[in-house]
């Protein structure tokens, strides 16, 4: 249970908007319940359509102010705002650790301290940022190409790594010299709250990031009025390809252009000479042990070549039951819990089997919701079909289910299934077999011999398909929010 305090006196704590540089407690509240207790943990303040068009034209008014900062000290404003997120590492780490459940090693260890280095990385690219002069067919005629910022950046983002998107979303654009809103998770406003004040405290000036929160029910209308507004010039989007799909529709009617970073059904391929203590760990980690397999990136499917398939499998036994002690990895919320049950039951009733995993947990379909903790045992099941929902939608929890294929060939085909397409793993001693196994993958990302979840500031992480377009991090994530212009002059 985290230490993070809960109240001021004998008042819940309450999550504020910040909008020009200004904290507001909001007209009304929404509460935020920690799945660690299945009680409000804090209340957050509910942006009103009103609040989301301040925020944007509070944006828009320190645009001009922002873009001509020189890089060195946008560069530094923002390598200062890492060093007081990293001075708060405990406390930051507990926050994501009270709203959203996650354990130690995956927040203090390893989401906080991403976000840290990214926007590091982040701030060390801003001088680089440069055009060119290119040679022009005309003669007596010369030009310059700019990387120039955009305007006013809208990020929508999730609740499952704040910090890491929080950062990707705001730090990307202001880079550039761009202004943003970001609108955070109703799951965890209290992470992304404590980003921002690192910037303020930074010296950022006012109006250029700017924070608002809302309920769920009000989502879709306070993000479309910021999308509607002329000031808005891109979006981007990191969570559920249905929502993805949504979003990308209505910036399609207003001629936006959007980033989106969408769901995966990961697959981790086996070949029949891998090394299966290194293919175990790394497909139980991918799959319940990163975020409580709450990640786009964690491994949903595994493809087992029928040569290792019953090796591999004990294998996965023996590490498992050498963890039998540890406790339950827990949801972020009970709503999570009861969806992705319903995944599970469906799956048993038509044909598959539990090859690990409680039985009680794999067939409630209505948990309590009395429980003082959203939690579950992780759960594998076998004897699986491709029509199955298991098998081809995001479980986004602790579940994952196997294949077995005779060849490579159906392991790709196997895995090039379906519409997603954000990362894959292939484990196999032969490192030139794996990489020209990457090169027919339709996937974002390919990891030989390491799991699924891998997320760093050097590269370019997106996907294709369902998975979304676009990239972040890296000198593409910059790219992202620069416009391109030519300048041609007569000498």
């Amino acid at each position: 249970m985290s230490r993070v305090p809960q109240r001021t006196g004998t008042t819940l704590y309450h999550v504020p908007l910040i909008i020009d540089g200004r904290e507001e407690t909001g007209e009304t509240t929404f509460e935020v319940i920690s799945p660690y207790t299945n009680q409000v943990c804090w209340t957050a303040a509910c942006a009103t359509p009103a609040d989301a068009v301040r925020a944007v034209e509070s944006a828009q008014k320190a645009f001009p102010a922002w873009a001509n900062t020189k890089p060195t000290l946008r560069r530094d404003i923002l390598l200062k705002a890492a060093d007081i997120l990293e001075s708060r590492l405990e406390e930051n780490g507990e926050f994501m650790q009270t709203e959203m459940g996650a354990d130690v090693p995956s927040s203090t260890g390893f989401v906080v301290p991403k976000g840290i280095s990214m926007l590091r990385d982040i701030a060390s690219r801003i001088t680089a940022i440069c055009g060119s002069v290119p040679v022009v067919e005309t003669e007596g005629q010369s030009a310059i190409v700019y990387q120039e910022p955009m305007g006013v950046i809208l990020g929508i983002v999730p609740w499952n790594a704040p910090y890491v998107f929080g950062v990707r979303a705001a730090a990307s654009a202001l880079a550039g010299g761009n202004t943003t809103v970001i609108k955070s998770s109703e799951y965890t406003p209290r992470c992304y709250h404590a980003l921002l004040s690192a910037f303020l405290e930074a010296g950022l000036p006012a109006g250029c990031f700017n924070l608002i929160s809302t309920r769920a029910e009000d989502a879709a209308a306070v993000v479309n009025i910021m999308i509607e507004h002329p000031a808005v010039r891109k979006v981007n989007f990191t969570g559920s390809t249905a929502v993805g799909r949504k979003i990308a529709a209505f910036c399609g009617q207003h001629l936006k252009p959007c980033l989106m970073e969408l769901g995966g059904k990961n697959s981790a391929i086996v070949c029949g000479d891998a090394n299966l203590e290194t293919a175990a760990l790394a497909v139980l980690m991918g799959a319940f042990l990163v975020n409580s397999g709450q990640t786009c990136m964690s491994t949903d499917r595994i493809i087992l070549h029928s040569a290792i398939a019953e090796k591999f499998k004990s294998t996965v036994e023996r590490l498992l039951d050498d963890n039998t002690s540890a406790a339950p990895p827990t949801l972020v919320s009970m709503s999570s819990k009861a969806r992705v049950t319903g995944i599970i039951t469906s799956a048993l009733a038509a044909g598959a089997e539990v090859v690990h995993g409680a039985f009680s947990d794999a067939t409630t379909s209505q948990p309590d919701s009395s429980a003082p903790r959203v939690s579950m045992t992780p759960v594998v099941l076998g004897n699986v079909s491709r029509d199955m929902h298991i098998w081809k939608e995001e479980s986004f929890a602790t579940v994952a289910a196997y294949m077995i294929v005779t060849s490579d060939d159906e392991a790709i085909e196997l895995a090039n299934e379906g519409g997603y397409g954000l990362s894959v793993s292939v484990f196999t001693e032969d490192l030139r077999k794996g990489l020209a196994m990457a090169k027919k993958i339709q996937s974002g990302a390919v990891h030989i011999n390491s799991m699924t979840v891998q997320d760093e500031a050097a590269l370019p992480h997106g996907g294709v398909k369902n998975s979304g377009w676009g990239r972040f991090n890296s000198e593409e994530g910059i790219k992202e929010f620069l416009v391109t212009k030519s300048v041609t002059w007569m000498d």
